[in-house]
């Protein structure tokens, strides 16, 4: 039996954070590119900025980037084409609303210094609303393109992880095997909640307490709901063991939303084909059993891509917490 967890909010970070991520609410939000490609790894780019300013005026509560350095062949998939600093940028002089995630940075193949002061940027550009998730990399073949030992990206994680925590510090002073800030340097701008919030993704090859110790909160990937809830458990106990208050989990689900309504759920990659009957019900169970973020990947979605987000804003966002504003339920 699936029981709502505890209603205990979570420490605030910053505006992203803060709307997306409710104790014992489940938010929605969307994976870009916010389109249909089935058929091939490459999707097309074109409308993408008006669809997530679609979504933000839906009441869509984050948007999630991808970091697919590489189109890799046996992985299928380039995310959405751009390097996702450069699109976090864009995006935060075009929305106003909205979180901006990350899912995920792999650490292991940039430098932290770039990718905390590239993080930190698209924080305040949008004032405050950026969530970083962060991930040991799952590609090989794009290890060796940039000359990084792939054995060694648990360790490498771990560094960078705690060098990008450290640059929120005013002028940190400390040893890392990336390098060794000191002498009064300070690195600007600082994030807009005086840190990032960071989640690891999966296990990054770390141990479960490392992450439920030192991180924000956990995205984790599609089960069946009595082996996730099994997962959630897991992590809400890990947590409390580390003395740590709650924190969130999120997951992403492809879907194909069909016209018929009461469709039953049909499997399809780390999905479903269904209608938004069920779909409200299988997110319920989510949130019942402690989730607080579903980001909703289209890729395989068979119907027109603005005619879905406004059929699940019609039908199965209001069930749900929404960016900003107040639950509903």
């Amino acid at each position: 039996m699936l029981v709502r967890i505890r209603d205990t909010a979570f420490a605030p970070i910053n505006r992203g954070y803060d709307a997306v991520f409710r104790a014992g609410r489940l938010s929605v939000g969307l994976v870009a590119p916010i389109t249909a490609y089935p058929a091939g790894p490459v999707p097309a780019m074109d409308g993408q900025v008006a669809r997530i300013r679609l979504a933000e005026e839906l009441g869509f509560a984050a948007v999630w980037l991808r970091d697919v350095p590489f189109n890799v062949p046996s992985f299928g998939d380039a995310g959405q084409l751009f390097d996702p600093f450069v699109y976090l940028g864009m995006l935060a002089a075009e929305t106003s609303r909205i979180a901006l995630g990350v899912a995920s940075i792999v650490l292991p193949l940039r430098h932290p210094a770039h990718v905390a002061k590239a993080a930190a940027s698209a924080d305040v550009l949008s004032g405050g609303r950026l969530i970083l998730g962060v991930a040991s990399g799952d590609r090989p073949e794009e290890y060796p393109a940039l000359d990084m030992p792939f054995a060694e990206r648990g360790e490498r994680f771990r560094e960078s992880f705690d060098y990008i925590r450290r640059m929120a510090e005013p002028a940190p002073a400390f040893d890392n095997a990336y390098g060794s800030p000191g002498g009064g340097i300070d690195m600007l701008p600082k994030p807009a909640g005086g840190r990032l919030p960071m989640l690891v993704t999966g296990g990054s090859r770390q141990q479960p307490d490392w992450s439920a110790r030192h991180a924000d909160g956990w995205m984790t990937y599609p089960r069946n709901l009595s082996a996730q809830a099994a997962a959630v458990a897991d992590w809400r106990a890990r947590v409390a063991a580390a003395g740590r208050a709650p924190l969130p989990v999120m997951q992403p689900l492809y879907i194909d939303l069909t016209d018929d309504d009461d469709a039953v759920p049909q499997p399809i990659h780390l999905g479903f084909r269904l209608g938004p009957r069920h779909l409200r019900d299988y997110l319920t169970a989510l949130e019942k059993m402690g989730l607080n973020h579903i980001a909703l990947n289209l890729r395989f979605n068979s119907a027109d891509i603005e005619e879905t987000l406004h059929r699940l804003a019609e039908e199965v966002l209001p069930d749900f917490a929404t960016h900003g504003g107040p639950t509903h339920g």
